[in-house]
């Protein structure tokens, strides 16, 4: 009789875990994430942040990781990422990247953003094998 009431409280807690975990992934790839740009100019960065919800205040700095989110998923694992410092995990490969770089002025919509294009190797966190959060970029 008691093992019904503990297998209910285990059940629903497990029944929770994923869409959290679901949240901090999908909260990334809104974040930063866009397989298939296009321009990838100053114009991109200023539409991509205001769709992206980043405009309010105006974001200083956000890096777009282009590319498949399995590749960018595989970094959390050893097919495409090894450990770099504490808790993170640095992409085997470069990516196609686009930094929107706020220009200044009023923090206020509407914001305007500067953009740079590169290749880059990119450094995030991972949990339970998801992205969820980008650290850093650098040159390969």
């Amino acid at each position: 009789m008691v093992m019904g009431p503990l297998l209910l409280v285990f059940l629903l807690g497990v029944g929770l875990i994923p869409p959290t975990l679901a949240q901090g992934y999908q909260e990334f790839l809104s974040k930063h994430h866009d397989a298939n740009p296009r321009g990838r100019d100053d114009r991109y960065c200023e539409t991509m942040m205001r769709r992206r919800g980043l405009t309010s205040p105006c974001k200083d700095t956000n890096t777009f990781v282009h590319g498949s989110s399995n590749n960018i998923r595989a970094i959390c694992e050893d097919t495409n990422g090894e450990p770099y410092g504490i808790g993170l995990r640095r992409s085997r490969s470069a990516f196609q990247v686009t930094t929107c770089k706020h220009k200044g002025g009023s923090p206020r919509p509407p914001c305007q953003y500067r953009a740079t294009k590169s290749y880059r190797v990119i450094v995030i966190a991972c949990r339970n094998g998801f992205p969820v959060h980008l650290d850093e970029t650098f040159f390969p």
